[in-house]
């Protein structure tokens, strides 16, 4: 007998015999690899069941011996990694050794020789004429076999041939299936088939009698239908309605009354009409039932009159929100052009910002400014399209999708619709629910939106949509690109004070029984609280460390003891402990080697402390926990200063023999970002030519290779931390220059704002004249003093 070597690809719940033609799908990464093993070589790969269905990587003793080698007619890759596999039995063979299980089985087969089986044999003819008789008769009591096996069976004179094609097209389960396999006397083979012939002939008859049973089954339930439907009649005659009856007319009524677009009115009419004509018990009844209700509780053509009047949607902002002047005035626009033209489409806002700014709350001061219903739901996690479109009536225990069942609460066509966290969709095999967003926030679609339980188009022009989200990068552009956003950039120290003692004082008081008490917070002990205890945009930390005084104080209160009417610092210290955080101050003297630049943080802005030594050596050295977008940042500064050496009197081979190192303390805080360029060339520049930096000055800005200064983000915020350390000049790029429309008035005052193009302009604003003192630096083995001018 004859051996090969080839690929072994293990199959789960099949049995290939010799002679067949079927594809398979190949799914596992080892299969992938053996079938393109043997694309490679002849195409010949062996085939073998698994003993179990269920093992992901079977081992060679989970593998049966017996199976068959076939040849790979064609290949096709698909879209989802697998691969489809036209594959053709060609003869049996069984393994005698894994020659390779690693990264996929390869084997060592030898052909397994059938002696074929003379048909005219007596015993032989009648066991076949017995089995095409089984064949016949299990297609006539309807199972489904290919008609090519009685043209087979007159042609083909091998039984064991025979006995294979007929094995591989009767539907046999793999166990059955690789017992046939494995036989190798045809004889036995043959009655083998014909046993399960005539159980297969057994199970169809039973199979048939059940299906007759059924069918009786059914067509008394139908005359009992025809005799109730009799009664009905009857009832109706004699004034006498059933409570179904009663429940059809309340819905029909309904239905007549409920204003709604025809083409949901002609479907929910024919569905009713279906309801009424089915048996009450019947499955389907609840589920159209249920379906119905849903179509009488939607607001299809139900709206809120919005309050036109501007100057009252105003004060309502205004009671509710400290500033957000630029969303504020996104509303009033949208009601004075709703006042002008009523066919106006609803906005969609996106809102972005840090937690706690009041981006959900604001969606219900709107609701409250417009007069509209609120409803709001969470996207955070969502991984189903299901949750934003429904599913379909043919799943058990189906419903509409979050945005139905969120109109159908708030009851009205118009509410303003607040779609929480969309930035943390999420998405996997069930589909992805920000695709399925698309519709509903597209005005070109949005008009005729399908749920797809309902399967009815719904309006949602009327609706105003309003997202919120902590980071605009990770919503899908798609997504983004159908959204008006607007950035919360978080509260500045000053403006948290206002919002405390317009609104989270207040509500805290109230909150604990205070309201009566008399309890005041000086502006002194808020900025406090907001500088050394909290570090955040927004104020969620700050109302609760409110209430945790309040708490203080009520506890005081409850015990009859003196408690304090004014809050102190020394009170805070005591009620909150020791503080948190400790703000940066600015230089107390005019420093050499030391500049002060400018940050931007999620919690609002910083300043930051650069320092510059140098030491024997060449190169950059950087400390501080730094990014790679702020050491690129420190190795482009460095690279100016050594091109424009000799502009600003420095030695030629300075830099051949000291070593610049440029750190930030604070070297537990990570810290990254493009504006900190100026601010450490300025310091590099200080260090070495001996000229101090200004303490009063601040600085932010990138610079490039070619002394350029480049725009920044932030700075506002970053003005604000300025002022807070006691800075009185701030110098920033030019192109920067049209953010001054954002800085508030009292900053401006306080500030003095430089703007530049070049690193010269900064050098000349921000380093003082040099002392009459010497800058040491290193040149081979002697130390070497050198006066700059």
């Amino acid at each position: 007998m004859s051996t090969s070597v080839m690929p072994l690809l293990p199959v789960r719940d099949i049995v290939v015999f010799p002679y067949m033609i079927l594809p398979l799908f190949v799914g596992r990464d080892n299969s992938i690899k053996a079938v393109e093993e043997a694309l490679e070589g002849n195409r010949l790969v062996f085939l073998s069941a698994q003993k179990n269905m269920l093992d992901e990587a079977p081992t060679p003793d989970q593998i049966y011996e017996t199976g068959t080698v076939a040849m790979i007619v064609r290949m096709k890759k698909l879209p989802d990694g697998r691969a489809k596999v036209l594959i053709q039995g060609m003869h049996k063979a069984v393994i005698k050794s894994f020659e390779q299980t690693d990264p996929f089985f390869k084997v060592k087969v030898e052909n397994i020789e059938e002696k074929e089986l003379d048909v005219s044999n007596p015993e032989i003819s009648a066991l076949m004429r017995n089995i095409r008789e089984q064949i016949e008769k299990i297609v006539a009591m309807g199972k489904l076999l290919s008609p090519d096996i009685l043209v087979v069976m007159d042609e083909i004179k091998d039984g064991s041939k025979i006995a294979d094609i007929i094995a591989a097209n009767i539907g046999l389960n793999a166990q059955d299936a690789q017992q046939i396999l494995e036989q190798t006397d045809p004889l036995k083979k043959l009655y083998k088939v014909n046993e399960h012939l005539l159980k297969e002939a057994e199970i169809i008859s039973l199979q048939n009698k059940i299906n007759n049973m059924a069918k009786d089954e059914m067509t008394r339930a139908q005359k009992e239908y025809f005799l109730k439907e009799q009664m009905k009649a009857i009832k109706s005659e004699l004034g006498d309605n059933d409570g179904k009856n009663e429940d059809m007319s309340d819905i029909r009524r309904k239905l007549t009354e409920i204003k709604m677009p025809e083409e949901v009115k002609i479907e929910a009419f024919k569905q009713l009409d279906r309801l009424e004509r089915m048996h009450p018990d019947a499955s389907e009844s609840a589920v159209l039932r249920t379906y119905l209700e849903w179509i009488t509780e939607t607001p299809w053509m139900i709206n809120s009159e919005d309050n036109m009047d501007l100057e009252h949607a105003k004060k309502i902002l205004d009671e509710d929100h400290y500033d957000l002047e630029e969303i504020k005035e996104r509303i009033i626009e949208h009601l004075a052009v709703s006042k002008l033209n009523k066919k106006i489409k609803g906005p969609i806002l996106c809102f972005v910002g840090a937690p706690g700014v009041g981006k959900t709350s604001l969606g219900k001061s709107i609701a409250r400014a417009l007069g509209r219903k609120f409803v709001r739901i969470s996207l955070g996690g969502v991984k189903d399209e299901a949750e934003i479109r429904g599913h379909r009536r043919t799943y058990v225990g189906a419903m509409p999708g979050k945005i139905i069942q969120s109109l159908k609460q708030a009851g009205t066509n118009n509410p303003v619709f607040v779609l929480d966290e969309i930035d943390k969709l999420g998405a996997d095999f069930k589909g992805d629910p920000s695709s399925a967003l698309l519709e509903v926030l597209d005005p070109e679609q949005n008009f005729s939106f399908r749920d797809h339980y309902m399967n009815l188009p719904f309006d949602l022009t009327n609706v105003m949509f309003i997202a919120t989200a902590n980071m605009w990068d990770t919503i899908p552009p798609a997504l983004r690109d159908r959204m008006e956003t607007i950035n919360l950039s978080g509260y500045t120290s000053e403006e948290k004070i206002k919002i405390a003692q317009k609104h989270l004082i207040p509500k805290q008081l109230n909150e604990n029984g205070l309201e009566n008490k008399n309890i005041k917070f000086t502006d002194k002990v808020l900025l406090k609280i907001i500088t050394q205890y909290t570090k955040e945009a927004g104020v969620r930390t700050l109302e609760r460390l409110i209430g945790k005084i309040c708490r203080k104080t009520a506890k005081l209160i409850a015990t009859d003891k003196n408690f304090p009417e004014k809050i102190t610092p020394q009170l805070v210290e005591k009620y909150l402990g020791c503080p948190l955080y400790i703000s940066e101050e600015k230089n107390v003297s005019d420093e050499i080697g030391i500049s002060t630049g400018l940050a931007w943080t999620q919690y609002g802005g910083e300043i930051l402390m650069i320092e510059v030594a140098s030491s024997k050596g060449s190169g950059l050295k950087m400390t501080g926990n730094l990014g790679e977008v702020m050491k690129e940042s420190a190795t482009t500064a460095l690279s100016y200063v050594k091109t424009m050496a000799q502009q600003y009197g420095i030695a030629e081979d300075y830099f051949q023999h000291n070593e610049v190192h440029v750190h930030f303390p604070s070297g537990a805080v990570p810290k990254d970002g493009p504006s900190a360029g100026i601010a450490i060339a300025t310091a590099i520049i200080s260090h070495i030519t001996g000229r101090p930096v200004s303490k009063d000055v601040a600085m932010t800005g990138e610079i490039s290779l070619s002394g350029k200064v480049l725009p920044i983000g932030g700075l506002k915020e970053k003005a604000l931390a300025a002022m807070r350390a006691g800075i009185k000049v701030i110098i920033a790029p030019e192109l920067n220059k049209k953010d001054l429309v954002n800085i508030p008035a009292e900053f401006k005052k306080k500030l003095k704002f430089i703007f530049v193009e070049r690193v010269d302009d900064v050098i000349d604003a921000a380093l003082l004249p040099k002392k009459i003192e010497s800058v040491e630096f290193f040149k081979g083995s002697k130390k070497q003093v050198k006066a700059v001018a």
